[in-house]
């Protein structure tokens, strides 16, 4: 299913996944679980949450990248330092016991995390589902609008064909942009302006066009 792009570094999916993905590892090291992440994902629809979808990939592949970009994700990087790559080697963020696909839950990696929130002096919280979408999920939703904002992508649509037929959105939800207008543009302006004041991340900076978005309830118009 072909959608045409501008050039920029990983492009349309590759570049909103960064951003969904920014948050991760903040949540495990603030109280949340793997499992705890992933059921948040298929719970919404997503065939597989993110952790689950790092241990089939390989988790050494993200590695690989972070290294030569010069940036670290402090649990992946012990996994990988330790040999566990996910799937292939027969544990990640989670076990695969005797060649199964079957992810279960990996006590080791629970205490790793565990390890780390103390060694940087983060106190473990209950983390709700709700939170976990807004710091995953909305800025998916913001990254798509820079996007658009640079005309790397000519239409939200074309942002929506992507994740629906490359990365696994939910096709009933329309993509992460059509289900944006459902979700609520100013409720994700709202939670996205919260989190930035919370953390100072760039991720949360929404984008420009989210405003005019919500005031012409329309990508398209808002772009125009």
């Amino acid at each position: 299913v072909p959608v045409v792009v501008g050039v920029c570094h990983g492009f349309v999916g590759n570049r909103m996944l960064a951003a969904r993905g920014s948050e991760s590892e903040a949540l495990l090291l603030e109280g949340a679980t793997p499992q705890q992440v992933d059921r948040v994902f298929t719970d919404f629809g997503w065939p597989m949450g993110p952790f689950q979808m790092g241990d089939l990939a390989g988790l050494d592949i993200g590695w690989r990248n972070r290294k030569a970009r010069g940036q670290t994700a402090i649990i992946a990087d012990t996994l990988c330092e330790q040999g566990h790559f996910g799937q292939k080697t027969g544990s990640g963020f989670y076990l695969y016991e005797n060649g199964s696909r079957i992810p279960v839950a990996n006590p080791s990696v629970e205490a790793l995390i565990r390890a780390k929130a103390v060694a940087k002096g983060i106190a473990p919280r209950t983390i709700a589902a709700d939170e976990i979408m807004e710091r995953t999920l909305y800025p998916l939703v913001n990254e798509g609008a820079k996007i658009l904002e640079e005309k790397i992508a000519a239409r939200a649509s074309d942002i929506d064909i992507v994740w629906v037929n490359g990365y696994g959105f939910p096709v009933g939800k329309g993509g992460p942009m059509f289900w944006a207008g459902l979700e609520g543009i100013d409720k994700i302006i709202g939670r996205l302006d919260h989190w930035h004041e919370r953390t100072g991340k760039d991720v949360f900076k929404r984008a420009p066009l989210l405003r005019q978005m919500a005031e012409t309830g329309s990508w398209e118009g808002a772009a125009s």
